[in-house]
């Protein structure tokens, strides 16, 4: 039996569902919507109406989005022959603060034999058609430095390799910054191999 009211409750149980969200932050939570206005709980429950009846995934690139296609695919002043491909909607704001010009394909996910995902269960058909159809020059692989990331970086540089495009893969290493001693061998070896002249 829960020591909160049934709605108080239903509340707690669905905000914990939210990544990172335990027990307490998810009380927190619930309790600060209570204490707050009627319109302000009513803004919160009409933003979430409105996240799932307006966003769709974009016909082109998977990126999460009110129009089809998105404001980068869209775009005339983007590169629309350099494709950054990207592990989740979530990357694509890291990336854009480099002022990189070029379009994005998002995978919705990386391949994990372990979790069940193979290659079929992520998003990469349109990005192999645009590549085989000679619509893109060049494929950047920017999952993350992971087992799994390399993984599908892996198989999705094989799987382009038939179309002639080039495919290249975002450096790795020492973050700028950072000191030396702290840095792991496997930062630290590809660091090494990505080394460069200057």
């Amino acid at each position: 039996m829960s020591r909160f009211a049934e709605p108080m409750a239903r509340l707690i149980e669905e905000l914990k569902k939210l990544p990172g969200v335990g027990t307490k932050s998810a009380q927190r939570f619930a309790f600060h919507i209570l204490r707050g206005s009627d319109d302000d709980a009513l803004a919160l429950a009409d933003a979430v109406r409105g996240l799932k009846a307006n966003l769709r995934l974009c016909s082109t690139c998977n990126n999460v989005t009110d129009v089809d296609p998105c404001v980068f695919c869209a775009s005339p002043v983007r590169n629309q022959r350099q494709v950054c491909v990207v592990e989740e909607p979530t990357s694509i704001g890291s990336i854009e603060r480099t002022r990189y010009q070029g379009v994005y394909h998002v995978l919705h996910g990386t391949l994990s034999p372990l979790h069940g995902v193979g290659p079929e269960q992520l998003r990469t058909s349109g990005l192999i058609s645009r590549a085989e159809s000679g619509a893109i020059d060049e494929v950047i692989l920017a999952t993350s430095p992971t087992l799994e990331g390399e993984a599908t970086a892996t198989w999705l540089a094989s799987a382009l390799r038939a179309s002639n495009v080039r495919v290249t893969r975002i450096a790795t290493g020492v973050p700028a910054g950072s000191d030396i001693e702290y840095a792991d061998e496997v930062t630290m070896a590809r660091a090494l191999e990505g080394r460069r002249e200057l």
